[in-house]
């Protein structure tokens, strides 16, 4: 398997806020781009980027912490990575610490950019935009 991601970015947003935009289907698919479908549930199903990434909901703490098993349309069948969003308030804003562990190997260089631009960029953007 995998070596271990970690980042780290501030938003000038609350967690409440950070939380919202990460978990509610709607929001996620304007801020990505890509439709999704997030259950708000522990144990809930979830569907990413029109299906290209698929998972589940392990730990959900509301405005704190949520923990995903995510898995690539492309990965061999049962190959599942664990995504942890970690949400500490910093002021007004947010200090996100992502951690994804058991993606296969030869992925992290690709999922380290793809959480960049897909994610922490588009995010920005979107927190910022009346």
């Amino acid at each position: 398997m995998s070596a271990f991601i970690h980042q780290e970015v501030a938003f000038s947003a609350p967690p409440a806020r950070i939380y919202r935009a990460l978990m509610d289907s709607a929001e996620h698919a304007e801020f990505t781009g890509g439709p999704a479908q997030i259950s708000a549930e522990e144990g809930g199903a979830c569907s990413w980027h029109g299906g290209q990434i698929t998972g589940r909901n392990i730990e959900l703490v509301p405005d704190q912490r949520i923990v995903q098993a995510w898995r690539a349309m492309h990965w061999d069948q049962g190959v599942y990575s664990i995504v942890r969003f970690e949400l500490r308030a910093d002021g007004a804003g947010t200090r996100l610490i992502l951690e994804q562990a058991g993606h296969p190997e030869g992925s992290g260089e690709h999922l380290e950019s793809g959480w960049q631009a897909r994610y922490w960029e588009p995010l920005t953007t979107y927190l910022a935009e009346p």
